[in-house]
């Protein structure tokens, strides 16, 4: 009977008790609720709805929380639902767009790049780009800087004051890059990369990379013979790298650690364009390449026959400790642990159908109620 009753009155939560509790204290219990549990108490009373960007709350709630992260993949034929891969976890989920973010003249939409808890999609019909954080539910739009605007390896970067929006534009027979500045809301019109012997196009094989954004800089790769070459985001100078590439080289993709300012390599290694091996290595202090680990044998022959050596499909992006290797053509993620250096595959959605064969783009998504877009 003692037990019963026991049971009974804590299925209710005592007003006089919670009533007299010093804030405090309150916020502290608060700051344990998962995120969707706190997002729907801000209808309840004004205190809670302010609490979400009380400074103190924020710093108690992301060191006793324990956000979820993601990759997420786009398709062509996931129009406004992306199925996420849940890291914590290890199962699948599906995220649906609230398509309230989007102009009536969105017919069409494409997501171009992640980062921080944001997503920068591509409005073709409205000549503009919508950067927006579906967690806190704010976006903005973002106008082309001129009408047709044609781009390519558009990077969403966060900075202290917010995100920058780095692009490469062919205008008038010249290549121009262009940075956008949320703290400013404006674009910056930069010079392209203009190769020492006059034909070296910038990543001409590679349509699917982002730039690693690596001490204000944004870095990339270029073909053979390969070498890397840097962006300053803030003066708009480019930089060829004095460093001395590994041998025999198939193709290369540049990677970043943010958090901890660390840039990788991850490239095949082989002849005649037919890749062996595929290792990674990560930029030391006197700016030389040093090996970290190799993908083992068995692992590096299929995904070599998932690309059938067309290195063009392949890139690669940086999640929540992992270097994550992907191929345009195929449904499965490779990944590294960098800190335990193992290697493993993330299998494909169950929900995508076998007939899909290409347009597979994954992002790394990371949800932070507090990055404003």
């Amino acid at each position: 009977m003692i037990a019963k009753s026991l049971k009974g009155r804590s299925a209710a939560m005592d007003p006089g008790i919670w009533s007299k509790l010093p804030p405090e204290l309150l916020e502290l219990i608060l700051s344990f609720l998962p995120l969707k549990t706190l997002l729907n108490l801000r209808s309840t009373c004004k205190h809670f709805k302010s609490l979400v960007f009380s400074p103190s709350f924020i710093s108690k709630y992301s060191s006793a929380s324990l956000f979820s992260s993601f990759f997420l993949l786009s398709h062509p034929q996931c129009y406004s639902n992306f199925p996420l891969y849940d890291t914590t976890r290890g199962a699948w989920r599906k995220l649906a767009l609230p398509l309230s973010f989007l102009p009536p003249s969105a017919a069409q939409f494409n997501l171009l790049s992640s980062c921080n808890g944001l997503f920068c999609f591509s409005l073709p019909n409205s000549s503009s780009f919508l950067v927006c954080n579906l967690l806190a539910k704010s976006s903005r739009p973002i106008q082309f800087p001129f009408f047709p605007f044609a781009f390519e390896m558009l990077t969403l970067v966060s900075t202290p004051h917010g995100y920058k929006i780095f692009l490469l534009c062919s205008k008038f027979s010249s290549n121009y890059a262009f940075v956008y500045d949320s703290k400013v809301h404006s674009w910056r019109q930069f010079d392209g990369f203009q190769p020492l012997d006059g034909i070296q196009p910038i990543l001409a094989d590679n349509f699917h990379q982002e730039g690693a954004s690596f001490n204000g800089s944004l870095y990339f790769a270029t073909t053979e013979p390969f070498s890397v070459v840097c962006f300053d985001l803030e003066n708009g100078k480019w930089e060829n790298l004095d460093t001395e590439m590994p041998r025999e080289l198939t193709f290369v993709r540049l990677v970043s650690n943010t958090d901890e300012g660390k840039l990788y390599m991850v490239g095949g290694i082989g002849r005649n364009g037919i890749s062996r091996s595929m290792k990674l290595w990560e930029m030391g202090d006197g700016g030389n390449w040093v090996e970290v680990e190799r993908l083992p044998e068995l692992m590096c022959r299929k995904f070599m026959s998932v690309c059938y050596h067309n290195y063009e499909h392949v890139y690669c992006f940086w999640h929540q400790g992992m270097i994550c290797v992907c191929c345009h053509t195929w449904p499965e993620i490779l990944y590294c642990k960098v800190s335990r250096r193992t290697w493993h595959w993330i299998p494909k959605c169950p929900s995508i159908p076998d007939k899909w064969s290409c347009g597979f783009r994954w992002f790394s998504f990371v949800p932070d109620l507090y990055t404003l877009a």
